[in-house]
């Protein structure tokens, strides 16, 4: 049960914190999401759905201070609004709450604001501090801090603050990553020492101190028991086991206080330990190598699944398709490149129509026919010269790939079949059959040749038939 509680990372941490605004201009209470170039505040509806976009924010002291002080000045125009701080899984209905007060006001609902609310001390700053200001990170980077650690502990392993650094893993630690690569570690136990490869990371207990995790390598991950109340589907562990990742989201249970919560699984790959992740804490990006995803593609990869994306931008500039898919462990959306398991998920995930093909969105006729099975005549696309151009696309629901033509299907159908002047050549070169006319002729027909076409097929032709007359005078 110990190895357990080491494979699910946060089961027993605390929630983050989410920061709610209120717009005095547009009487709005939303979740705030960022600060976008032009220093405008981001903000989404409170709803499910728009999870993955919230911004969490860490909910120690310092850490928060300083990220909310920063954040707060970089804002174009800060003054009317009016910011809360709530709990990441009471935010929705907190946020709710408020509007509704917001709309109609009442004496008690005023505690609530005042209960949330984030007092502001604003200070116009010169143009030199601002700028300063601006360089900073937005979001606090470090969840834990030197200080936190007991390093004597870390001696026993043979690990100090100057070897860490040395291999580059304490900021991916004091961060709350897991390191990224195998430690060799010394265990001394007095009177034994084992030595061991691991990948190590920080975890809070209970009662609030840090400890080192040891995530050691195992021969194979522990699929054929339960794990924290889900029995494992033979195809979990064949996804498991090919891509590394589970596909979907299931209801994992606390064993101490018995709270269902939402997750997905992955493998870690390099010690084949069984990794999971709530659903809450799956953040997914804007955008993936130049394809801007829809909602539908940013539900498909919270849910854990696997999604094929054409067309996205490689490094050297070049277009290229992929899967990719949320990988638990390393808590990022990965690409799945050569996987055994990527045609059969694919098949069997993705036979939604595209709602954007290559950076196009459609509308929703286009779509409703595309996902009909129709051909949808596009416009408005863009090369990579940046030059327009359209075209005819198509969507196979079997294999949930979609197809591009610069020509009409019509077009397409009369391109592959021959015309009717050319019958006669295909169905004697290809078909093996005969025609009257140039039945005695050696060499393969021309296109559209139904007869002889030169006094030389004509000799060969007519040959046969002369020597069949001299016989016969002979007799």
């Amino acid at each position: 049960m110990r190895e357990e509680s080491l494979s699910y990372p946060k089961l027993k941490e605390q929630f983050s914190d989410v920061l709610l605004v209120s717009d005095s201009k547009k009487k709005e209470v939303r979740i705030v999401k960022g600060i976008g170039k032009d220093k405008e505040l981001q903000t989404v509806v409170p709803d499910k759905k728009n999870e993955s976009q919230f911004l969490r924010v860490d909910k120690q002291g310092d850490l928060f201070s300083n990220f909310f002080s920063n954040f707060y000045r970089q804002l174009k125009d800060p003054t009317h609004f009016i910011f809360f701080r709530v709990p990441e899984n009471q935010a929705i209905q907190i946020a709710k709450r408020m509007q509704k007060e917001v709309d109609k006001p009442t004496k008690m609902g005023g505690k609530q604001f005042e209960q949330h609310e984030i007092k502001v001390d604003y200070k116009p700053e010169n143009k030199n501090k601002m700028e300063n200001i601006q360089s900073m990170p937005v979001v606090g980077e470090y969840r834990y801090k030197l200080e936190q650690i007991d390093w004597k502990a870390m001696s026993n392993l043979g690990l100090s603050k100057e070897r860490l650094e040395k291999m580059n893993l304490l900021e991916p630690l004091l961060k709350g990553y897991k390191t990224n690569e195998l430690v060799p570690i010394s265990l001394d136990l007095g009177t034994s020492i084992t030595r061991m490869d691991a990948r190590l990371s920080l975890q809070e207990k209970e009662n609030g101190q840090v400890v080192l995790a040891i995530h050691g390598i195992r021969k194979e991950p522990q699929l054929n028991y339960k794990f924290f109340g889900h029995e494992f589907t033979k195809e979990d562990k064949e996804n498991l086991l090919k891509s590394g990742n589970m596909g979907r989201v299931v209801d994992l249970i606390n064993p101490k206080s018995g709270e269902t919560i939402p997750s997905i699984i992955s493998i870690d790959r390099l010690t084949k330990e069984v990794i999971t992740l709530r659903t809450e804490q799956i953040k997914i990006p804007e955008e993936i190598k130049g394809i801007k995803l829809n909602e539908q593609q940013k539900q498909t990869l919270t849910e854990g699944k696997l999604l094929y994306i054409e067309d996205m931008i490689s490094k050297k500039g070049e277009p290229f398709n992929a899967s990719v898919q949320f990988n638990a462990d390393k808590r990022y959306v990965e690409f799945l490149f050569d996987r055994a398991d990527t045609n059969k998920q694919a098949q069997g995930q993705h036979k939604e129509a595209p709602q954007v093909f290559r950076g196009k969105e459609l509308d929703e006729q286009q779509y409703n026919k595309l996902k009909d099975g129709q051909t949808v005549y596009v416009s408005g696309l863009v090369d990579k010269k940046g030059k327009e151009y359209q075209g005819y696309i198509t969507f196979d629901k079997e294999t949930g790939k979609t197809g591009f033509s610069f020509d009409t299907p019509n077009k397409l159908k009369e391109k592959a079949q021959p015309k009717e002047e050319s019958t006669t050549q295909v169905a004697v070169n290809s078909e093996g059959k005969t025609n009257e006319a140039t039945k005695k002729i050696k060499e393969p027909l021309k296109s559209e040749q139904n007869s002889p076409d030169s006094t030389k097929q004509q000799e060969q032709q007519e040959k046969p038939k002369a020597a069949a007359k001299s016989k016969g005078r002979k007799m």
